[in-house]
């Protein structure tokens, strides 16, 4: 059996990323249903609003999902203590030492996988008892590494360099993606902008029509010296490259980013001012689906290009 399958007891190798703003209970009990695993991204709410998805969650699915910690929440201890209250079975941590709270995690039976950019961090998250890493490449839409090292050297080198099972992240989108992910040494995957254009996802409709509409070029990984993020070229974006040529203070750049930008823009919709986070792959994105048709989707096609590896045209000839 996988070894993601098998850690977190679901049909298909494919984590469903916990994004702010986006990954509510619909999205995540959408997910788990069709077999992957939902996460719930907690980084956007205020602790009573987690516990209501968590119980909403658990409702809607009797699958195994997870909540999606950023450790810069500025409520963390009441975050984890909602976690632990709800019975919340597994849980991701990011944007932090991992060495903080896993061994308080895995010492009430909870699986902790810890999101990482780098072999280094990899490496961290290991010896800190982690059951498993996100290994993050500079094509995502999250918060990722400022070295830029990209998914398709970053799995292969995370992979040579710890024992726990790696889970691929960062411009994968579709089954073709997932199989070169695990070619290259993945356990699994992790996809979020492909589930954030999905009808079960919380962002505002507009984000998800800026979605279907970014092409290739479009966004770009900025605010480095805060915590780097990959936005979609806007007003609100064009305002920080121009704060830039300045040689901003990190205060500055703080100021101009200001409270709740990015709930201004990809859950209220403001394409102008909000900040709009996505990754890469966004490019190939054409069609709002239900997640469930999404994870369908993906499988079906991993299955199908993995059967069209095995022909003999994919085999090189000695002559």
């Amino acid at each position: 059996m996988n070894k993601i399958s098998k850690l977190f007891n679901i049909q298909y190798p494919i984590v469903q990323g916990g994004m702010i703003w986006v990954s509510g209970w619909k999205l995540a009990s959408a997910v788990s249903n069709a077999g992957g695993l939902g996460l719930i991204g907690s980084g956007s709410m205020y602790p009573q609003v987690l516990r209501e998805h968590i119980q909403k969650c658990k409702k809607a699915t009797d699958k195994p999902f997870g909540v999606n910690v950023p450790m810069l929440y500025p409520q963390i201890e009441e975050i984890m203590d909602i976690i632990v209250e709800e019975g919340v079975k597994i849980v991701f941590t990011s944007a932090g030492n991992p060495k903080t709270w896993t061994t308080f995690l895995k010492e009430k039976g909870i699986t902790v996988v810890h999101v990482v950019s780098s072999v280094k961090f990899a490496q961290k998250a290991e010896a800190a008892g982690v059951d498993a890493v996100v290994c993050e490449g500079f094509e995502a839409g999250g918060h990722n590494g400022r070295e830029e090292t990209t998914t398709f050297t970053l799995i292969p080198m995370v992979k040579e360099s710890v024992s726990i099972p790696v889970i691929g992240a960062g411009g994968i989108g579709n089954g073709r993606g997932m199989l070169a992910a695990m070619v290259l040494g993945a356990d699994g995957v992790q996809i979020g902008s492909r589930f954030a254009a999905t009808f079960e996802s919380s962002a505002h409709d507009n984000f998800k029509q800026t979605i279907l509409d970014v092409k290739d070029g479009d966004t770009h990984l900025t605010l480095k010296e805060l915590a780097p993020v990959r936005l979609v070229k806007n007003k609100f974006f064009q305002q920080v490259q121009e704060l830039y040529q300045q040689n901003p203070t990190i205060e500055d750049l703080k100021t101009l980013l200001g409270r709740a930008r990015a709930k201004k823009g990809m859950f209220e919709g403001d394409l102008e001012n909000g900040e709009l986070e996505i990754g890469q792959i966004a490019g190939l994105i054409n069609e709002l689906k239900p997640a469930s048709e999404v994870l369908k989707e993906i499988v079906e096609e991993f299955q199908q290009v993995a059967s069209i590896l095995d022909h003999a045209n994919f085999r090189f000839s000695e002559s």
